[in-house]
């Protein structure tokens, strides 16, 4: 779903109707409290949002999506005939996604569209590490074992990310120790070896993917 915020009715109308054409679910608002009310009800995957508004102008509700929580990551296209570098970079600075100067083309619109979403969904595919049936949401911070979520403190969650962004790669304990503890860190080496015990503990199944290296420390290997 995308949200169109426009006033002027008939260039409204017709950004609906080009994205609906072309493939998009659309739904379109005059101002900034209409858009209050849909946004209670659902989020959109994206906003094409006009800088000169009735009441609240496109810059102050920029500024409201990107400091509320829950439509901080929702892409915005800013769209005005304030199409001065100015104004442009004004609305890129406060978080828009880009940026289109009125009058522009419907078809440029989409283009622009597409683009945004192409680079949302790698963005939200990177974030996802995957191994075997352990699965590693960073954006949210949620880690889950065949589907289901498990809790991790701060550090055994750093050692879980640490290992499964470097599939193989074997760590000593002392590298393990100054990377997560830091150089400045007054305990020993057995401080990494309680956190992979507690670790392996919540992993399950997948603990056997975190492997002892004899006379080294350890790494993860995806082992079915």
């Amino acid at each position: 779903m995308i949200y169109c915020v426009e006033d002027d009715k008939a260039i409204r109308d017709l950004m609906i109707y080009t994205l609906n054409s072309t493939g998009f679910e659309v739904q379109g608002f005059n101002d900034g409290k209409e858009l209050d009310e849909a946004l209670k009800i659902s989020i959109p995957k994206l906003i094409i949002l006009d800088i000169m508004l009735p009441g609240d102008d496109g810059i102050t509700i920029l500024k409201k999506l990107r400091s509320n929580s829950n439509t901080a990551d929702i892409p915005i296209i800013i769209a005005s005939a304030k199409g001065t570098e100015y104004d442009k970079v004004i609305g890129l600075d406060l978080g828009a996604d880009d940026y289109l100067a009125k009058p522009f083309g419907m078809m440029e619109m989409v283009s622009r569209v597409k683009a945004i979403l192409r680079r949302t969904q790698r963005k939200i595919s990177s974030a996802v590490i995957k191994i075997g049936q352990l699965e590693m949401d960073t954006a949210k911070h949620i880690v889950t074992v065949s589907g289901k979520r498990i809790e991790l403190t701060f550090k055994e969650y750093e050692l879980l990310h640490t290992f499964m962004t470097n599939i193989d790669t074997a760590f000593s304990r002392e590298q393990l120790l100054d990377n997560l503890w830091g150089s400045d860190f007054l305990g020993e080496t057995r401080t990494v070896d309680v956190h992979i015990g507690t670790l392996r503990s919540k992993l399950g199944n997948c603990a056997k993917y975190i492997r002892t290296v004899r006379g080294v420390g350890y790494r993860m290997e995806e082992i079915e």
